[in-house]
This record gives C-alpha cells, structure tokens and sequence, in this order.
C-alpha cells in the first residue's frame, strides 16, 4: 500500500518523475509507490517543490503541512501531510479503478 493512516495524518510514498509534459498522478510503482509525474526538472530542488504544489493543490492541504519524511534527494520519497475529506475521497476514487 502506497499510504498509511495514523493520528490523523497521511504517510504517502512516492516515485517522483521529473521533467514531464505535466504533473499528474500515473499507476502504481510496485506495491508500496505511488508514481507521481512532476512538470519541473530535478535541479536545485524544483522538483520537490513543483511536487509539493501539485500535493496541496490536489488535496486541499496547506504547502506548509506537507513534510518531506525521507528521500528528499532520491526517486522515492516519503511525504506527511493531514488527513481530509479530499483525500478520502481520492482514495475511494483509487480504489473503484
């Protein structure tokens, strides 16, 4: 599973593709991924931060309450945001596909 629940707060684990056409969420990567594909290229941190926006943008979270828990400078990462309803939503949404 790409993300846990605990304490009111999201666990994702992503695979980042930078330098896309666009930022949008693509299929599974593996059993424990989810591939996110990100419109900025992997230099000087864009990446992280286009990844962030396109995060709060899609889940209606502050940029501010999304933390890096590990892989800041890797493919995989580890990200901690609050649980909403619009990630609920997306789940359940997910899990029909």
């Amino acid at each position: 599973m790409f993300y846990k629940i605990e304490d009111e707060m999201v666990t994702l684990r992503i695979k980042a593709q930078p330098s896309a056409s666009k930022s949008e969420f693509c299929e599974a990567y593996g059993e424990d991924a989810i591939k996110i594909r990100i419109k900025a290229p992997a230099v000087e941190g864009a990446a992280n931060k286009e990844l962030v926006k396109f995060l709060a943008k899609s889940f209606k979270v502050p940029k501010g309450d999304i933390l890096f828990k590990a892989g800041e400078h890797s493919k995989i990462k580890t990200v901690v945001f609050p649980l909403n309803d619009t990630f609920k939503a997306w789940i359940a949404k997910t899990k029909e596909i």
